[in-house]
Order: C-alpha cells, then structure tokens, then sequence
C-alpha cells in the first residue's frame, strides 16, 4: 500500500488507548491488501519509508461478517469491503493479527459458507532490497 512503509490497523473499541489489531511493513507498491479477522470497527494508518502518512481512515463494518476484510487505497483514502476471496484476490498480501503478512496462493470455501480453506505463503529475506521477493512468487501490486 503506497511504498515500503508500514501499516497499522487498530481496533478503536479496544480500550482507552485502542488495541492493535496488526501492525505490518507492507508489500511495496500494493494498493490492494486482505486483513484476516479485521475487527468491525477499524482504524487503518499508512505511512511511508520516512514516516509520512499516506493514508488514513476508520472504518466500520458493512454487511455481514467475512472472515477475510479487503482493503484499498482510493486517492489518499481507504476502502474497506468484506469478502470471500475469488480468483480475482489471488496473489494479494494477507495481513494476520500480530503483524505477520503472507501472500494469498488459494482459496475454496462452500457455496454456503458453511466452510473454508485458503492457503497462504509466508517468506521473508535479510540484507535484500526492500522489494525484492522470492523468484516465482506471485504477488499482486
């Protein structure tokens, strides 16, 4: 989402101060990411490299509960659709609660959605560019 930079999502009913929901150096150059068990209320900060915010927004809830949340960078602003990934979100990050963020290979669930099963890669590198990534892997920016 906009750079090498990190996200934050906060759970502003989580007490006085708010909770952390996830707090991750993003995909560089995403502008589309998929939050796994976002809170119904959120509170969402992208900022750069350097620090500078460039993006910001809350967002609540709207319609019924996906365990998945799609998060978009609109002109310095921020959409936020509940999903249930198809074809179309393959390759996206996927950030965990804790920070941790993985790349989308997968995903099947029931006509109901009674069920569900996605499969997520998770890598990480040391003394490499900032957006390098693994030969192979499918990342969607």
């Amino acid at each position: 989402m906009g750079g090498t930079g990190v996200l934050l999502l906060r759970a502003p009913d989580g007490g006085m101060n708010d909770l952390d929901s996830c707090r991750a150096l993003t995909a560089g150059g995403s502008s589309r990411v998929l939050a796994h068990a976002a809170p119904a209320r959120l509170t969402v900060r992208v900022t750069a490299d350097d620090d500078t915010v460039v993006a910001r927004g809350e967002t609540d809830r709207d319609g019924e509960h996906s365990p998945v949340t799609l998060l978009e960078l609109t002109d310095g602003g921020l959409r936020r659709t509940e999903v249930w990934p198809d074809d179309g979100h393959l390759g996206l990050p996927v950030l965990l609660p804790g920070g941790e963020v993985g790349v989308l290979l997968r995903r099947e669930h029931a006509p109901d959605r009674s069920w569900w099963r996605w499969v997520v890669e998770f890598s990480d590198h040391r003394g490499r560019p900032a957006d390098w990534a693994p030969e192979g892997q499918r990342l969607q920016r």
